[in-house]
């Protein structure tokens, strides 16, 4: 299968990433592990997760998906199998958020003691942190890095003119440089990342692993109404996408998923992976069959017919 680099990174892996938001929230330890078990025996490596997964779980703390994916590297040859995304910056109680190197330093311990192992290979700020100096969180990523418990750093959510800001640190202090951005961006949600993140990332040569790559369900087909809305806890976020535009997405997806032979999952995957700049879409599954779906779309190649038909559909204009 075909294999991306990932910024300058020296990290490479087939075009797709699971995401680990789902693993001990509404995917069990043995569910999570029979999906990540489907994914890298597909021949996929990179699994994206934070430390703060899933604190908005009722009862839940925080770290509940990297326990879950530790439980599954401690497992005799699995480590080396799969490439370990992670993130720090988000609210972990009793902690507040932010980029400090104390928070950095605690929290990459934490990570690494519920993923059971002795590094991540790619560390990623979850959230920009206005309030501490971006040179003191580089820094704190170069003592991790220099430790050997850190491969790699990226960046998150972060706006274009901060993540420049940041780079151009790294460039004149001789820090590491966030290598990878996540941000969010599917084809109904084009424009968080087109005008201004998407040129900044090519033109420095960043990975892209875009994060809610199918609108959290919604470019599954699943929600076409607000009949729909109660099928899963993540359904009363569709409703937005119940509009004019978001059904012309749909239609779109669908028409192209007929023409393909395929579903609408693996076209929306697949109209990421095919975007200029892109590395690896994350998308996450509940079940086998969801994840085989998804999988799908790393090896679909799309003609230029289909790829304009669905940029028509998703413009901002339409």
């Amino acid at each position: 299968m075909e294999k991306r680099k990932l910024g300058r990174s020296g990290l490479e892996f087939a075009p797709l990433a699971l995401g680990g938001n789902v693993f001990g929230w509404t995917a069990d330890e043995a569910t999570s592990h029979r999906l990540i078990d489907a994914f890298v025996a597909a021949g996929f490596t990179f699994i994206d997760t934070a430390d703060m997964y899933s604190t908005w779980g009722p009862g839940h703390r925080g770290g509940e998906s990297e326990t879950v994916i530790g439980s599954w590297l401690k497992k005799p040859g699995n480590r080396a199998k799969a490439l370990i995304a992670t993130k720090v910056g988000a609210e972990m109680p009793p902690h507040p958020k932010g980029l400090s190197a104390a928070h950095i330093q605690r929290s990459i311990e934490a990570s690494l003691k519920r993923l059971q192992t002795d590094h991540v290979d790619l560390y990623q700020s979850h959230y920009d942190d206005p309030g501490t100096p971006q040179e003191e969180t580089l820094g704190a990523y170069a003592k991790l890095i220099k430790q050997g418990k850190v491969r790699a750093i990226g960046a998150s959510n972060f706006t274009a003119d901060r993540l420049a800001a940041a780079l151009a640190i790294s460039a004149r202090d001789g820090l590491p440089r966030y290598e990878s951005l996540q941000p969010h961006y599917n084809l109904a949600e084009r424009p968080l990342y087109e005008p201004d993140l998407e040129p900044l990332c090519r033109k420095e040569g960043l990975g892209v692993i875009p994060y809610w790559s199918l609108a959290a369900g919604f470019l599954t087909g699943k929600y076409r109404s607000e009949a729909d809305l109660g099928k899963s806890p993540r359904g009363g976020g569709m409703k937005k996408y119940l509009d004019a535009r978001g059904l012309g997405i749909l239609a779109a997806v669908d028409k192209v998923a007929k023409h393909h032979r395929s579903t609408p999952a693996a076209v929306a995957i697949a109209w990421l992976i095919a975007r200029p700049g892109i590395t690896a879409p994350i998308a996450s599954a509940t079940s086998v069959a969801q994840l085989d779906e998804v999988m799908k779309g790393a090896t679909l190649k799309l003609d230029a017919a289909s790829i304009a038909e669905l940029d028509r559909a998703s413009s901002s204009a339409s």
